[in-house]
């Protein structure tokens, strides 16, 4: 998980350099989505794959792809294979993910699984110190490709690893063939393969689509769309759009907060480098100090599992999402110091930290036997596709408005008003992720078959 948060956070300040050098700004949109696009169908992969024989092969298979994409980015000759790196190294990175979630599933004793997901988001905290500034003092030194090469090299020797410690072990005591996965209301109905390809694929053409206006761009935007309103519902359980008691609703949560949280992080550096013209050092110290809330946030929900119920952490972790929202709205008008806004992405990273861990915990819960990776796989489908619905209704609402007024700060304010939705349906819909009883699960690290309970109204 180190690695994957140094290698994410290096390579995304590098990858406008890439595509100019590659005579390909006109296509960044693409390469900038692929990865997002390929991890829905990594999650998908994972999830299946874990369920049927463990998380150990899909997570050797993602270490040692990512090692692979990483040495096809660094030798790109042309956009579309540096887009083809990105788009198979999501791949890698959704197999990674859902496998380590499944891990902790299945191999830890519920009172560690908290504290077992609060490492995994400290691990992104030096990353994120290091990452950007060192990727950008080699490229300057050298050249972008060396830091592709060099996080392949750093790479190499977890991948390595993972292939021989890991090779020969057979599935896990709590894996379960995926035919014989039950939930409450019967079989599993795992999402296909050709599904999670098509919602790919979607996403990849409406972000090669955004890209110009002239006609074939336009065809592949309106494809894109089509194709994710009739796929993407299969990538995930059943009734999640009516947020459905247990699972559906923990799902539904992941995409709206993930959706609220990541298009506040998009819009608010750049009101602070447009409209407010800050020191870029500033916009630093925003993405510093939520690194270092969310981390911080997500160690103290593992200390109060005992104390505070998940579905009301979720709750309170909105609550917080609500008031970033207000200080971000209010760090618009123009008598306020452009530097409080820093304390907008802030208060939203703590209140990530509370809230993605407690509904992992929660998914996992409401998992059926053998399900975990279905659960996991489901939940990183909805974060892909909350981050990217939100932000894509964000972005048409700040240029609408920005079309319509001369002025640079209005836009920011309506796309901060959006988000209010999100979040307050979140706080609202909590008391639905809640299991029945305590917590808990069995200490032998088999699936969870906790059943949903009965909503509580807690006005």
């Amino acid at each position: 998980m180190f690695l994957s948060g140094f290698a994410a956070l290096a390579v995304m300040p590098l990858l406008p350099v890439a595509a100019r050098d590659l005579d390909g700004v006109v296509l960044y949109p693409l390469v900038a989505g692929a990865f997002v696009a390929a991890s829905l169908l990594g999650g998908v992969l994972g999830g299946t794959w874990a369920d049927r024989a463990g998380p150990r092969r899909p997570l050797m298979a993602g270490v040692a792809l990512t090692v692979v994409t990483l040495l096809v980015s660094a030798t790109s000759t042309t956009i579309w294979q540096l887009a083809l790196g990105r788009f198979a190294d999501g791949i890698a990175a959704g197999l990674v993910a859902v496998a380590i979630n499944v891990a902790i599933g299945q191999a830890y004793p519920d009172h560690m699984r908290a504290r077992a997901l609060a490492l995994m988001s400290a691990c992104w905290i030096v990353p994120s110190l290091a990452g950007p500034p060192l990727a950008g003092l080699v490229a300057a030194w050298w050249s972008w490709r060396a830091v592709f090469f060099g996080l392949a090299g750093l790479t190499l020797l977890p991948a390595v690893t993972a292939v021989l410690l890991l090779r020969g072990r057979g599935p896990e005591g709590g894996a379960v063939a995926a035919q014989d996965a039950r939930g409450p209301e019967g079989p599993v109905r795992r999402p296909a393969l050709s599904a999670a390809l098509a919602v790919s694929v979607a996403a990849a053409l409406a972000q090669y689509g955004v890209s110009a206006w002239d006609v074939r761009h336009v065809v592949c935007t309106v494809s894109g769309l089509a194709l994710l309103v009739v796929f993407a519902p299969r990538l995930l359980p059943p009734r999640t759009w009516r947020a459905g008691r247990g699972l559906p609703a923990t799902v539904l949560l992941r995409a709206l907060t993930s959706g609220a949280y990541f298009t506040l992080e998009a819009f608010v550096p750049l009101m602070l480098s447009t409209a407010r013209r800050v020191p870029g050092v500033v916009t630093g110290l925003a993405f510093t100090g939520a690194a270092l809330a969310w981390a911080g946030a997500s160690w103290l929900q593992g200390r109060l599992q005992d104390r505070v119920p998940r579905h009301r952490l979720v709750a309170v972790g909105a609550g917080m999402m609500a008031a970033a929202v207000v200080s971000a709205v209010v760090c618009v008008l123009p008598v306020v110091p452009a530097a409080t806004a820093v304390s907008s992405m802030v208060l939203a990273a703590v209140g990530m930290g509370l809230a993605t861990p407690s509904l992992t915990l929660l998914s996992l819960n409401h998992a059926p036997a053998g399900g975990q990776g279905y659960a996991s796989s489901a939940m990183q489908t909805a974060q892909n596709l909350g981050q990217t619905i939100v932000l894509a209704l964000a972005s048409a609402l700040f240029s609408a408005v920005s079309t319509a007024t001369n002025s640079q700060l209005a836009p920011f304010v309506w796309a901060f008003a959006l988000l209010v939705l999100p979040v307050t349906a979140t706080a609202r819909l909590a008391a639905r992720t809640r299991t029945a009883g305590p917590e808990r699960g069995h200490a032998s690290g088999s699936a969870v078959t906790a059943c949903p309970a009965e909503p509580v109204d807690e006005r």
